[in-house]
């Protein structure tokens, strides 16, 4: 079977939501549409949040997570110009948008796409790759198949938990799990700081009294059948466990929280360049991938911390990928000297990479993570060597995502007067006091 789209969306999670409905904003004309979700419905993750907080920006009201995804799925739903697939696997997206999926009813599908948006989300880092000591008993799971366990299927993992990794998932599970009657020891966090916002510290972790022990990581687990305890060292500056500071902590769960991981099995095999501090796609103003005509959004792109920065960015690539099915090329001028974003001085990446000024839109949000906990200090933004923008900050985190705004005006006002302009640099400078 083959087919032919103006845009395929690989995933049906918010951001393939957001990116499909976004297509034909603004266009000028109706562009076909088709999702593909290797799942049984549509909403990603967000089916299994059951807890509020989602939708603040982008609705102006709180919502839970499936009533946040429930608004898109409606939208599309009643999108006469975007299709669904589900249950589909894409096994292959070929440099030229050719989209190669299977699934039961149809069987290989080879669809073409004008422009293909990626948008298949992120994966938990599993136990393997922390080498944590000891056998494989039950009871080890990552915090976020535990949460579809208990908010979906309805079961409980078990009653006596430690929680490793202070993201956002395990902070949230601690609350959940306490709720639904376990007890959580503690959640033992490997940096000096969490990885979680500290909004979900305050109100799953302190409101519930369970404690947070940064510095700190599992050594062992024991139990061969079922976990019976673990045991939990503190680290030093290297994360190096410090000998004598073990303790043991009885419990038939352990829940690991320990990182995201963009899904990018596909965009490596098409060819796409790849970030190895974002471990996403490397993109352009338009979020246009190394391969022209294929866009990132959303976590498959970077880790994001809020659902509505997700839809944000998704919907700039849906009318990115529309104006290039419009234009039937890259979206960046060919002979244009591209510049590149630069991440100095306690900031660990942006997004996007590089830019191309004549290309680009009047404003040009660019999202970043800082790489420490800091206080009191300053992001600055540097053409070249000269400082254009100087923002502070009291405080900084590497669980929340910042953002500056470049503007299409500013850099072309500097390149009139300078010949050129090499690089945009972004990095955190001391305050002074008076």
């Amino acid at each position: 079977m083959s087919a032919s789209y103006d845009v395929v969306v690989i995933g049906g999670g918010p951001a393939g939501l957001a990116a499909a409905l976004a297509v034909n904003v603004g266009a000028t004309r109706a562009h076909s549409v088709l999702i593909v979700e290797r799942d049984r419905e549509l909403g990603g993750i967000l089916n299994q949040c059951i807890h509020n907080g989602f939708g603040l920006i982008t609705f102006k009201e709180e919502l839970t997570g499936p009533e946040y995804a429930a608004r898109y799925v409606e939208k599309v739903a009643n999108d006469p110009n975007v299709e669904v697939l589900l249950n589909t696997m894409v096994i292959d997206v070929a440099s030229d948008r050719t989209v190669t999926c299977v699934n039961s009813r149809n069987g290989l599908m080879h669809i073409h796409a004008g422009a293909v948006i990626l948008a298949m989300g992120c994966r938990e880092r599993p136990r393997g790759a922390l080498a944590i000591p000891g056998f494989r008993p039950a009871g080890v799971f990552t915090a976020g198949t535990a949460q579809r366990l208990v908010n979906i299927e309805g079961r409980m993992p078990g009653k006596e938990v430690v929680i490793l990794g202070s993201g956002d998932i395990g902070l949230i599970m601690a609350r959940r799990m306490t709720l639904e009657g376990a007890h959580v020891a503690c959640v033992a966090e490997l940096m000096p700081y969490s990885g979680g916002l500290k909004r979900n510290i305050v109100q799953c972790l302190d409101d519930f009294g369970i404690p947070l022990l940064l510095s700190h990581t599992v050594t062992r687990i024991d139990g061969e059948k079922r976990v019976e305890a673990v045991e939990i060292s503190e680290v030093d500056a290297h994360g190096t466990p410090i000998p004598g500071t073990q303790k043991l902590y009885p419990c038939d769960t352990l829940l690991l929280s320990v990182g995201l991981l963009p899904e990018n099995d596909l965009s490596r095999e098409t060819g796409v360049e790849l970030s190895r501090i974002t471990r996403g796609p490397v993109v352009s103003e338009h979020l246009e991938t190394s391969i022209p005509g294929i866009f990132a959004c959303g976590n498959v792109l970077h880790v994001h911390d809020l659902v509505d920065y997700v839809s944000e960015e998704a919907c700039f690539a849906g009318q990115s990928a529309a104006a290039f099915v419009e234009r039937g090329q890259a979206l960046s001028q060919e002979n244009s000297s591209h510049i590149e974003l630069l991440a100095k001085d306690g900031i660990r990446y942006t997004v996007p990479q590089h830019i191309d000024p004549e290309a680009m839109g009047e404003r040009l949000c660019v999202r970043f993570r800082v790489d420490n906990v800091y206080k009191d200090r300053a992001i600055a933004v540097y053409f070249d060597d000269t400082q254009v923008l100087k923002k502070r900050k009291p405080i900084m985190v590497p669980g929340e995502m910042e953002q500056v705004v470049l503007k299409k005006e500013a850099i072309l006002s500097y390149t009139h007067d300078h010949g050129a302009l090499d690089s945009i640099t972004v990095c955190l400078e001391e305050v002074a006091h008076a």
